[in-house]
């Protein structure tokens, strides 16, 4: 099989699918590995190590889409990108189709196989391409919180820690989950006063028995979420629901009862947000205000610190890249039933019940597109 890795080309992206490492692999296993030029360089990977690990490098991303038989990236592909697909073509990436009409109707007429990483599973229930991702974004979100919280940058002018004599800031994470788990402690860290908010007790037990008091956790109800929001300098959303979109959890309304200057930091704006006020932001335009509430909402956290994000999300992908590789998609998804759970679209149909339920689409059982 011919891999194909383009440079990403949303704003501010610069991670990359494949790393040296994944390319030699491939390339151990029989396979051509086309890599377009420069497409490592944001991650600290050269032409020239692409070349070492014997991969071919070719000038634009044009060549690549027209070349390859699997695509494999780190972002959605955009609006440009799209149109370089074609019928047959597997593509392998984030994709977060729930809140994006757009590309899920471009990818259905382009008659590719588009594999999700963030609605693959594991034996355990769990989203191994999506959890170093969100590890990433989860760590990253009380460090840009703390940065929103700044003075300068519209912020209530909140030290995290505090000081002797000055307590910290109040921080309220919803979501008990890999990222929810990873900010509170980072924020807790930090010397602030955290809270996670849950619905699964079983998840809470586990958080208070495994960080011991280190940060609160409570049960989130909306009135417990309304009277937390009040004491807020700065809130973490951090729910998921694999594929869907995310659940509006604080309203607009709810803004005017919080601190002028508090941060909205929107983890799961991937998947449409979580709070009613959040729109996709980018690294160079991060914030924005509404109501006297700061917002931070970019879309592609883990984009600020591209050579940690692409080493981890590549040591995730590469075993499932090379079993599409190996084994051809459908036996691959066949062999794994939990590769199978990233299938999205087929064929011109869409096969994730979530993004239909989501986008008024009808879905086809990815089951049946295997045997198509």
């Amino acid at each position: 099989m011919k891999i194909g890795c383009p440079t990403e080309i949303k704003p501010q992206e610069f991670r990359v699918g494949l790393m040296p490492t994944a390319a030699q692999e491939a390339v151990a296993n029989g396979h051509e590995v086309v890599v377009q030029s420069g497409a490592g360089a944001g991650s600290g990977f050269t032409d020239d190590d692409y070349r070492a690990a014997g991969a071919v490098i070719l000038d634009t991303a044009a060549e690549i889409f027209a070349t390859a038989d699997m695509i494999v990236k780190v972002k959605e592909p955009q609006a440009i990108e799209r149109k370089m697909l074609r019928e047959g073509q597997l593509l392998f990436t984030y994709l977060h189709l729930a809140p994006d009409p757009d590309q899920t109707h471009d990818l259905i007429a382009s008659g590719c196989t588009a594999i999700a990483y963030e609605t693959v599973t594991d034996a355990q229930g769990g989203l191994p391409l999506l959890a170093p991702m969100s590890e990433v974004a989860g760590r990253l979100a009380p460090q840009v919180g703390a940065w929103t919280l700044q003075k300068a940058n519209g912020g209530r002018g909140v030290l995290m820690g505090g000081v002797p004599g000055v307590g910290p800031a109040k921080v309220m994470v919803i979501g008990g989950g890999v990222v929810g788990t990873h900010a509170a402690r980072i924020a807790a860290g930090m010397g602030a006063d955290v809270t996670v908010l849950d619905r699964s007790l079983p998840r809470m037990r586990y958080l208070d028995d495994a960080f011991g008091g280190v940060f609160k956790t409570g049960y989130s109800s909306a009135g417990y979420t309304a009277e937390l929001l009040e004491q807020a300098d700065m809130v973490i959303g951090a729910v998921l629901i694999p594929g869907a979109a995310a659940p509006k959890l604080v309203s607009r309304a709810q803004l005017s009862s919080m601190k002028a200057g508090a941060a909205l930091v929107d983890v799961a704006i991937d998947q449409g947000g979580c709070f009613e006020t959040s729109k996709a932001t980018t690294h160079a335009d991060p914030i924005y205000e509404v109501d006297g509430v700061m917002h931070y909402c970019v879309a592609n956290m883990p984009g600020a610190v591209a050579r940690t994000s692409t080493i981890a999300l590549g040591n995730a992908t590469m075993p499932f890249m090379l079993a599409l590789a190996n084994k051809g998609w459908r036996k691959a998804c066949e062999d794994d039933p939990h590769l199978l759970n990233g299938l999205n679209v087929h064929a011109g149909k869409l096969t994730y019940y979530a993004v239909g339920e989501a986008l008024g689409l009808d879905v086809l059982s990815p089951s049946l597109a295997v045997k198509q």
